[in-house]
C-alpha cells in the first residue's frame, strides 16, 4: 500500500475534452506526500494556531506576534487563515528586514556588518530578486550602481589584511564554495580529499583561480573590489604526489577556463590611474565569468544548495546535512524532494519568496513539535514527522523581547532630529548588547538551542535590558499594573510574550506569586515578565 502511494506522489486526474491527462499537485502537497510515504512512523497532527502563529511570526517577520495579532488570528474562524498570513507576513516591510538578518548572518557568520550591505540585502528581498540575481551581485559587484554596490562587502570583508597576517585567500574560496555551492572544499587544497571521494584538489585551486586576483579598491568610500590582471593558470601539485599541474578558473566539477594573453600594455579595458589611485579594469575578468557561470540553473550544486538552505531555514535541518557537505557520500534524507525543489526553483526563476510559501503550506511545517501518540521513542529529526525546535536567533530575540515588553514604538531603528533621520542610539546601544550577549563567535555556526552563562546574565543584569521590563506609558508591564482581576493578568502575560493562553497551572501559580507579594507588586509584575521572557519556551521557535 506504502509503495503505490509513493509512485503516485505528485499526480491528479483531471477531465479534458478529448481524454485525460496527468497534472501535478502542487509543490507543498508533494512534499508532504514523500515524507508521510517514507514515514513508516506516525506523524505529529498539525500544530494548535497559538502554535503556528508563533512560529510564522518568527520565520517570516522576525519576531513574534504582537497582542492584537494573536488575539485577531486565534478569534478567527476562516478555513484559509493561516495561508492568508503566510501571504501577508510574506509581502509586509518586516519579512525583508528578517530576511536580511537571516541571510547576513548565513553569508557572513558574525565576521562583521556594513551599512551598504544590510541595505543591500534588504532592498534585495524586499524586490524578491531573483537569487542568482542577487549572488551574481555579490560575486562581481558593480560600484557605479549605488543601488547594489554594497554587495561587495561580502568579499571586501574576507580580503582585509589582519596584523602581519596575510589576505586569507584559502578562506574566501571555501566560503564561496561552502555558501553557494554546498560544497566544504577546504581539506582539497593541499591535495584530493581523504574522505570525500567527490572533492579534488583542483576543485579547489580552480574556484581559487577565480579569486585569488581580486583586491579592495582603496578609492572609494564604501566597498568595492578590484582585480589584479591574470595572466596565467594557477600551478599547484599535491603534498602527497609531487606531480605539478596547472589550471584555469575552473568551477568545482566543471571545466577549465581559457586564460587569455595579451600583448603588453593591452591588458585593460580602462587603464590605471595612479593619481586617482584607481586599479584599473582588466580585460579578462575571472570575478565576472564567475558571476556568469556559479549562479545559474545548469550548475545544479547552485540549485540545490540554495533551496536545502532555504528548507533549513524553515524546517530546522538541511534535507542535505550538514549544509555545506553535499557529496555522494552525503545524500538528502529525501532525494526526491531535494530535486522536486531544485526543478521548480528553477522553473519560478528563482524566486526565494513563491518557495518560502510552498514550505510554509507544508504539512511538515506546519506540525507540531509534540510527539505524536504511539512512538516508542524520539524519531530521527531528519524524518520531519515532528516539528523541529529552532533556537531563536540573535536577531529574533532583540525584535521577540521588544515586542512582548511593549518597547517597540520606543526602540525604532531611526529617530527624526533637526529635520533630519538619524540612527537611533537607544536602539543601537541594546542591540550591540544582545549581540554581544547571544550571538556566537564569528564562524562559529548558529544551529542548536545552547543556553549560556552570559546569555542568562545579561538578562538578570543589564541596566537597559532590565528597563524594558518596568513599566512605562503603554508597555506590557504598565498594562499588567492595571489588572486586578488574576485570569485576565495572567492571560495578558501569556498571549504577549508566548502567544497562547495560559494553562490551568499557571494560571494557578501565578496567582499564588502574585497575592503572596501584594505590597511589592511592581516588582512582581516586573520577574513575572522576566520569568517567562527567560524560559526555554520563549528561546525556541517550537
Amino acid at each position: 500500500m506504502r509503495m503505490g502511494r509513493f509512485l503516485c506522489v505528485g499526480l491528479a486526474v483531471t477531465a479534458i475534452a478529448g481524454g485525460v491527462v496527468w497534472a501535478q499537485e502542487p509543490v507543498h502537497v508533494q512534499i508532504d506526500q514523500f515524507i508521510e510515504a517514507a514515514a513508516g512512523i506516525p506523524v505529529a497532527p498539525l500544530a494548535e494556531d497559538s502554535e503556528f502563529l508563533r512560529r510564522i511570526y518568527l520565520d517570516f517577520a522576525g519576531r513574534i506576534p504582537s497582542s492584537a495579532e494573536a488575539h485577531s488570528f486565534l478569534s478567527d474562524t476562516a478555513t484559509g487563515k493561516r495561508s492568508a498570513l503566510i501571504d501577508r507576513l510574506l509581502t509586509s516591510p518586516e519579512y525583508a528586514r528578517r530576511m536580511r538578518d537571516a541571510w547576513h548572518v548565513q553569508l557572513m557568520e558574525r565576521a562583521g556588518e556594513h551599512e551598504e550591505w544590510l541595505k543591500f540585502l534588504e532592498q534585495s528581498f524586499a524586490a524578491n530578486k531573483p537569487w542568482d540575481k542577487l549572488v551574481r551581485e555579490i560575486l562581481n559587484p558593480n560600484p557605479d550602481d549605488e543601488s547594489t554596490r554594497g554587495s561587495a562587502y561580502f568579499l571586501t570583508k574576507r580580503l582585509e589584511n589582519y596584523g602581519q597576517q596575510p589576505v586569507d585567500l584559502p578562506g574566501l574560496t571555501r566560503d564561496v564554495g561552502r555558501l553557494f555551492m554546498g560544497v566544504d572544499l577546504q581539506c582539497a587544497q593541499c591535495h584530493d580529499h581523504l574522505f570525500v571521494d567527490d572533492y579534488k584538489q583542483v576543485d579547489f585551486q580552480g574556484l581559487h583561480t577565480f579569486l585569488s586576483h581580486a583586491t579592495i579598491r582603496t578609492d572609494l568610500k564604501f566597498p568595492a573590489i578590484a582585480e589584479k590582471v591574470v595572466d596565467k593558470k594557477t600551478e599547484f601539485m599535491s603534498v602527497f604526489l609531487k606531480e605539478p599541474r596547472t589550471t584555469g578558473p575552473r568551477l568545482p566539477f566543471g571545466t577549465e577556463v581559457d586564460v587569455p594573453a595579451f600583448a603588453k600594455g593591452e591588458e585593460f579595458a580602462v587603464a590605471p590611474d595612479r593619481k586617482l589611485n584607481f586599479p584599473g579594469k582588466p580585460k579578462f575578468s575571472p570575478l565576472a565569468i564567475l558571476s556568469e557561470q556559479l549562479p545559474t540553473a545548469s550548475n545544479p550544486q547552485f540549485v540545490r544548495n540554495i533551496v536545502n538552505r532555504l528548507w533549513c531555514q524553515m524546517l530546522g535541518r538541511g534535507l542535505v546535512h550538514p549544509l555545506d557537505l553535499t557529496h555522494s557520500g552525503n545524500p538528502a534524507s529525501h532525494p526526491a524532494i531535494l530535486e522536486l525543489l531544485a526543478t521548480e526553483f528553477t522553473a519560478h526563476q528563482f524566486d526565494i519568496r513563491w518557495l518560502l510559501r510552498e514550505l510554509a503550506l507544508t504539512r511538515a511545517y506546519q506540525r507540531s513539535s509534540t510527539l505524536p501518540a504511539g512512538l516508542a521513542q524520539e524519531p530521527r529529526p531528519e524524518s520531519y514527522v515532528v516539528a523541529i525546535e529552532k533556537p531563536l536567533s540573535t536577531e529574533q530575540m532583540f525584535w521577540s523581547i521588544l515586542q512582548a515588553t511593549g518597547e517597540l514604538p520606543r526602540y525604532q531603528p531611526t529617530i527624526q532630529a533637526d529635520g533630519k533621520t538619524k540612527p537611533n542610539p537607544a536602539f543601537e546601544g541594546l542591540r550591540k548588547g544582545f549581540l554581544a550577549a547571544f550571538a556566537n563567535p564569528p564562524r562559529d555556526p548558529e544551529g542548536d538551542f545552547a543556553p549560556s552563562v552570559k546569555a542568562a546574565l545579561f538578562l538578570s543584569n543589564d541596566g537597559k535590558v532590565l528597563e524594558l521590563f518596568k513599566p512605562r506609558d503603554g508597555n506590557l508591564a504598565d498594562q499588567l499594573l492595571q489588572e486586578a482581576n488574576p485570569a485576565k493578568f495572567t492571560d495578558t502575560l501569556f498571549i504577549a510574550v508566548l502567544a497562547r493562553s495560559p494553562s490551568s497551572e499557571e494560571l494557578k501559580s501565578l496567582t499564588e506569586f502574585l497575592a503572596a507579594h501584594p505590597g511589592q507588586r511592581d516588582k512582581a509584575v516586573e520577574q513575572a515578565i522576566w520569568a517567562l521572557i527567560s524560559s526555554t519556551e520563549f528561546c525556541v521557535n517550537h
